[in-house]
């Protein structure tokens, strides 16, 4: 298949799949969970829902997971059929065809069986996950398309330039961070929380709140969101400044940075507006955003310091296996 056609299969998977988790947080952030009731796939019985609020934003959310669900699986067979060298971008589609099904049963049995807040926040990391290997589908597509890796092989096209291991290993452990944080950031939504800690940067007026309730659960959030940034801007120094010979990597660096440091002002919009109920959901809203976007370049940044990590000789070895 033409890598044109590939290529806006896998927008289409990206948007879509962007669409599923802005959903999913819309019908968390609108308390919408059990607009349907406990009924699924169906809306309190029936196909088509009464025209409440909540009943359309949960429905909504279901419809579009359902296509998200559906197009990914049409890029994971397009991908393994006519791109079956690229295994890079087979791992990518199977990856984000795994996880959206795994967060859609997930969403299915906390409809039929109301669970717990930590689970559910694990729902929204798997959505976020699909969401991310979407991305990586995206950006190794366009890479091919560009020129610079082979359409038949997972060999990117040769260069002097190499990444150190430390950097690979800094990589890593910064994407690692950035899902624990996202996963803190969920518990703060499921557990009603945010409310906890009014004022920003300090919590309730102090520096060390009282660590108990929701205000212990905010705290800790933000004081986990400081040392992402402090993180990622490290990866950003290090991806810009000792990679001059690797323009996609020093984007990758500066891209990741730039998107912390607005993911930190969305989140204290979040906390100087909760009395403000509509400038509050659009600041959760685009804080989500960002934040998809941060961990979906972050993943792909984390991908391509191991392949450049690789001594030219495992290079070399790989290509002659592909030939």
């Amino acid at each position: 298949m033409n890598t044109k056609y590939l290529k806006w299969l896998s927008y289409a998977s990206c948007f879509v799949m962007f669409l599923a988790t802005l959903g999913g947080s819309v019908v968390t952030k609108t308390e919408s969970g059990l607009g349907c009731g406990n009924d699924w796939p169906l809306c309190h019985g029936k196909f088509v829902p009464a025209h409440t609020l909540a009943s359309m934003i949960e429905y909504s959310h279901r419809a579009v997971s359902g296509a998200a669900g559906l197009v990914s699986l049409a890029a994971f067979v397009a991908f393994w059929l006519y791109r079956k060298n690229r295994k890079d971008l087979q791992i990518y589609s199977l990856l984000a065809l795994i996880f959206v099904m795994v967060q859609a049963v997930m969403g299915a049995m906390a409809v039929i069986y109301p669970t717990s807040s930590a689970v559910m926040a694990l729902h929204f990391g798997f959505s976020l996950i699909a969401f991310a290997s979407s991305i990586m589908l995206v950006l190794g597509v366009r890479q091919e398309e560009r020129g610079q890796v082979n359409a038949q092989s997972s060999d990117y096209a040769p260069s002097s330039a190499r990444v150190s291991k430390a950097f690979r290993n800094l990589t890593w452990i910064a994407t690692g961070y950035t899902y624990i944080v996202v996963y803190i950031g969920a518990y703060v939504s499921h557990t009603d929380s945010a409310g906890g800690c009014s004022g920003w940067p300090l919590c309730n007026g102090q520096l060390v709140p009282e660590l108990s309730g929701g205000e212990g659960i905010a705290f800790l959030h933000r004081v986990a969101a400081a040392l992402l940034l402090v993180v990622i801007a490290t990866v950003g120094h290090f991806a810009f400044r000792k990679h001059p010979g690797l323009p996609e990597i020093r984007k990758l660096g500066v891209a990741a940075t730039l998107l912390v440091i607005v993911q930190v002002f969305t989140g204290a919009t979040i906390v100087l507006t909760l009395n403000n109920y509509d400038v509050y959901l659009f600041a959760s809203l685009a804080h989500i955003i960002v934040l998809a976007a941060l961990f979906g370049v972050l993943c792909y940044l984390s991908v391509r310091t191991w392949q450049l990590s690789r001594t030219p000789e495992v290079q070399a070895t790989s290509a002659g296996k592909a030939v």
